[in-house]
């Protein structure tokens, strides 16, 4: 059968990558503060878990695919029509959080889809190319929103532009879910038990293009991931901790304080990070930016990491692990107050300068997304190293979730600049753990 469908998911996913951003600037068009617009962020994020795990396990349990990624395609181009029409920040928040209940409840089922009728040989290939086809999407996504922006408001009132936009990518997500549905008929299923199996092997968080996701501070589709591996892989220790006093055996956790250690400052710097990003539509609104502009910076630092992960690999190989990040640490709680101050003091006319160092943001994240695992290798247990590889990935994307709340929060109360310089300082107290070794 023909990946075709493959691509009309991935135009489903340019659109949800649109609307990532877009959702937040129309909240604000509709009255949202900052705490609003971090709110949005962090329930966004933590939306998408109970629908992944939810979906991941009725797929298994039917043997149903394509059901699960019409649903999600047809509830997605819902979401986005029905959007323009709401005339509350409230309301928008829960619109949101729909949209991203949809989308991550399709990613288990995705990854089901494409090792089947394969050799498992050939599974890490096929999931890596699905992950490719989603963060390509989801770049053309911000850059078609960057576009349309700029331009549409010339002919059309700003808000009036947004929710036309809405209405346009409603459209093309159902062309999409058209696509898929007559080029993905049901086919026979991979049994659920095999693939549950194989997929262990996979370290989902390194598979290429899926990065570019996770630079993005509206796209929380890694907490399925976060949780499901974390589980799984927490529930084999246990059996193998039982198995072992069942037996009289002592399990040795060498190097366990080092571990520990490193997982406080990835806690550190992944709410740092998210306090930074959280309020940060609701920021460059209220600088004056137009909504057009906003979508460039927010690309900015998408390019920015996606175009360094190969060359950041490469200086890992030369460097280590450890140095690089903590160089990327130190770059980003400098960037982070910063932008605050500068924005205070300049305002609108620092565009250029803001473009730069968003796009220096981004390649500061794809330092850090590159080492991290490098890092946790190095210093866990061998062999718990697959357990210590899902606390780190669910430590970022939970201390992602809250960090964003906070510094809606925190923006809200005390304004940006606190708010910013709040952020670099957390991102530098974690460089403070990653640099003692």
């Amino acid at each position: 059968m023909s990946d075709d469908w493959l691509y009309a998911w991935g135009v489903g996913y340019a659109a949800v990558g649109a609307a990532s951003l877009l959702v937040p600037l129309y909240a604000i068009s509709l009255g949202a503060d900052a705490f609003h617009v971090g709110l949005m962020a962090s329930t966004a994020a933590f939306a998408g878990v109970p629908g992944a795990l939810l979906w991941g396990r009725l797929a298994a349990r039917t043997g149903r695919r394509r059901p699960f990624v019409l649903v999600a395609l047809g509830s997605t181009a819902g979401v986005l029509a029905l959007t323009p029409v709401l005339t509350s920040p409230w309301t928008l928040l829960l619109a949101n959080a729909a949209l991203w209940f949809v989308v991550s409840a399709a990613a288990p089922v995705l990854n089901l889809i494409v090792v089947e009728g394969v050799p498992e040989s050939a599974w890490d290939e096929r999931i890596g190319s699905l992950n490719a086809v989603q963060g390509y999407g989801w770049v053309v996504g911000l850059a078609v929103g960057t576009v349309w922006t700029a331009l549409a408001p010339r002919v059309l009132d700003p808000t009036a532009a947004q929710e036309l936009l809405f209405f346009l990518l409603a459209v093309t997500t159902t062309i999409a879910l058209g696509v898929v549905r007559l080029r993905y008929p049901e086919r026979p299923t991979t049994d659920p038990a095999r693939f549950r199996r194989a997929f262990r092997r996979f370290e989902p968080s390194n598979w290429g293009a899926g990065r570019f996701v996770r630079a993005v501070p509206y796209g929380p589709n890694r907490l399925y991931w976060v949780i499901s591996i974390s589980a799984r892989r927490w529930r084999a220790r246990r059996r193998r901790s039982e198995s072992d006093q069942q037996s009289g055996t002592v399990a040795t956790e060498g190097g366990g304080s080092p571990l520990r250690r490193y997982f406080v400052a990835v806690g550190l710097f992944s709410v740092g990070s998210a306090i930074f990003w959280g309020p940060m539509p609701a920021y460059l609104t209220d600088v004056g930016f137009v909504t057009g502009v906003v979508f460039l910076l927010f690309l900015s630092a998408n390019v920015g990491s996606a175009v360094c992960y190969t060359p950041v690999g490469k200086l890992v190989g030369k460097r280590g692990p450890r140095p690089v990040q903590s160089v990327a640490l130190a770059v980003r709680s400098a960037l982070f107050p910063a932008v605050g101050l500068a924005g205070v003091v300049l305002g609108t006319s620092l565009g250029y300068a803001l473009a730069l160092a968003f796009l220096l943001i981004g390649v500061t994240w794809a330092a850090i997304a590159v080492t991290a695992t490098g890092i946790v290798t190095r210093i866990s247990p061998s062999g718990n190293r697959g357990e210590a590889l899902g606390a780190y990935t669910a430590i970022a994307g939970f201390g992602g979730g809250v960090g964003s709340v906070v510094g809606g929060a925190i923006a809200s109360l005390t304004g940006y600049t606190v708010t910013f310089v709040l952020a670099g300082v957390v991102v530098a107290a974690g460089l403070g753990l990653v640099v003692r070794e």
